[in-house]
């Protein structure tokens, strides 16, 4: 009998940036080493740009502070959060790779059900290779896994599937939370491992959550804006759902995918329920108003490139959400600047990301 290799998921080594936010020294690289090393890392340091971040040794890496991101933008810096994690949006912006991984500083690595380490990674990478299914839901989730198929009653003519843009990993030990379901279950932890990746399908949204996520740059980096939270700002920890909320309406849109489950990470560090309120509190009353906006929210049939749609959001953004509260004519304001500011770096592909470190 002739085995049949099965060929190993390409590493993308050249075509991919893993970009961090962080405040501290990054010790947790060490854990993740076997995986990450062969890569090559943005850093974004949020809050005091004098102090000096420590990073392992034999990792390939660059390192932007605050001064850093205010010298490459110029009056557009303003557009980049400050002391949040948002910050993190200003590595996308530089990269000139076509995928992009992002993870928190205190994710480490999980482990599976038989004990063995997840290269949360490598199946990120293996969610962005392989279509997705926004059309028509799979009753056995991933079609073109090993093992799956599409299911009886599925339509022969969307068994192709759409490109996929963005791959959103989940969390074992502490899950993300808001702030009341924090402190209503201080102890809870997720110990359920799903061994399952689906697609989200066209028109529902979803809480997106930036600790464990990857997504295809050159397809839906433009949408990619974690807004304006933290310092000066009114709410904080709606970042990476704000950034979901307009990815899946201009994927949608455009008619690409976004899939969720697969891989996991340990999160590590529960944050304070009681400053997470405090950040939260108004994003709490805010998102009544936020989710119907985006689930009725549609995009011209001449918006066909990522900026285009996301330029026709931040109207919509200013003309609806601006009546909720100010805030969101600033954050639509700043929308825009983004676009302009991701515009004016990659207005070329030979542009350097910056010194190496």
């Amino acid at each position: 009998m002739v085995e049949t290799s099965v060929a190993p998921t390409p590493l993308l080594k050249d075509e991919l940036d893993i970009v961090i936010p962080t405040i501290r020294n990054l010790d947790f690289l060490e854990m993740w080493r076997p995986f990450f090393q062969p890569y090559h890392l943005i850093i974004v340091q949020d809050g005091d740009p004098s102090r000096v971040i420590k990073v392992p040794e034999g990792f390939d890496y660059e390192l932007y502070n605050r001064n850093d991101i205010n010298r490459i933008l110029g009056p557009k810096a303003s557009c980049i959060s400050f002391k949040d994690s948002a910050c993190r949006c200003f590595g996308y912006m530089v990269s000139k790779k076509k995928y992009i991984y992002t993870i928190d500083d205190d994710c480490f690595v999980a482990k599976d059900p038989s004990g063995k380490d997840i290269n949360a990674l490598e199946q990120h990478i293996r969610n962005l290779l392989c279509p997705a299914t926004p059309f028509f839901f799979n009753t056995l989730y991933d079609p073109y896994r090993d093992g799956a198929d599409f299911v009886r009653g599925y339509p022969f003519s969307l068994r192709e599937g759409a490109p996929t843009a963005v791959s959103h990993g989940l969390w074992l030990n502490i899950p993300d939370y808001d702030a009341p379901t924090q402190l209503v279950k201080p102890r809870e932890r997720n110990t359920r491992y799903v061994d399952a990746v689906m697609t989200i399908p066209k028109g529902t949204l979803f809480p997106m959550c930036g600790m464990n996520l990857a997504f295809d740059r050159e397809l839906i980096g433009p949408a990619m804006y974690f807004g304006l939270m933290g310092d000066g700002q009114p709410i904080g920890r709606y970042d990476d759902m704000w950034a979901g909320w307009c990815t899946k309406v201009i994927c949608d849109h455009l008619g690409l995918g976004v899939k969720t489950g697969l891989p996991y990470i340990w999160h590590s560090k529960a944050s304070n329920p009681f400053v997470n309120l405090k950040k939260e509190y108004k994003g709490i009353y805010w998102q009544e108003e936020l989710i119907p906006f985006f689930q009725s929210a549609t995009l011209p049939k001449d918006c066909t490139t990522v900026q285009n749609c996301y330029i026709e959001l931040s109207k919509q953004v200013k003309a609806k959400l601006g009546k909720v509260d100010e805030y969101f004519i600033k954050l639509a304001d700043a929308m825009v600047t983004w676009i302009e500011a991701w515009d004016e770096l990659n207005s070329t592909s030979d542009i350097p990301n910056g010194p190496a470190k």
